[in-house]
């Protein structure tokens, strides 16, 4: 049975960036193993972020994984990367090793083969090539919703939209970059979504 949605009204941007670190950490505080966090890309997420990073060896982030919803296919170090963003407002800033960091590699020769790699990535810390229904792959899933109605990459009349198998797939003509986003039943597969 699926729980009851819970629906957290902020006062201001801030308070609700505030909301979002102090739920984070007392997931990864309360998890008894490794803790998977699959971030959020675009503005909004950036503050909460920089907070979650002020908590920091107060969490115990060897047992940290962070993983990214979406990415645009640009470089790392591109202003418009995803990653580039959490890695300068939240990694950069807490003692995390790399191999716990798990980046879309936008460094390789297509979108396709990006979403490949990156599903392999994800089947690889999974354990498994299929998802259980009673196993999550996050332990905690961050979502925006754009202007548009797309979340991660996931583009309103997208054909990604009808994905059942994948884990990741590349998005091509929605936007002017090719981008690269986790799927349904990827993002489906959670203890907690935000």
């Amino acid at each position: 049975m699926t729980p009851a949605p819970v629906v957290d009204v902020a006062g201001d941007a801030e308070a609700l960036a505030r909301r979002v670190a102090d739920f984070i950490a007392a997931r990864a505080l309360s998890a008894s193993g490794r803790f998977s966090l699959s971030l959020s890309g675009g503005s909004t997420p950036k503050r909460a972020y920089e907070l979650l990073a002020d908590y920091g060896a107060a969490l115990d982030w060897r047992k940290v994984h962070l993983f990214l919803g979406d990415e645009r296919f640009v470089p790392p170090d591109h202003r418009d990367s995803n990653f580039r963003m959490a890695r300068e407002a939240l990694m950069d800033h807490v003692p995390i090793l790399a191999a716990q960091v798990h980046p879309i590699p936008t460094n390789c020769g297509s979108p396709e083969e990006a979403a490949a790699l990156y599903e392999a990535t994800l089947q690889g810390f999974y354990g498994s090539k299929t998802l259980d229904p009673e196993r999550p792959l996050f332990d905690v899933t961050l979502l925006g919703l754009g202007e548009d109605g797309h979340t991660a990459s996931l583009f309103p009349g997208a054909k990604a939209l009808d994905e059942s198998a994948a884990w990741a797939t590349s998005i091509i003509g929605a936007k002017p970059e090719p981008r690269i986003s986790l799927t349904y039943p990827a993002l489906e597969s959670k203890s907690f979504a935000t």
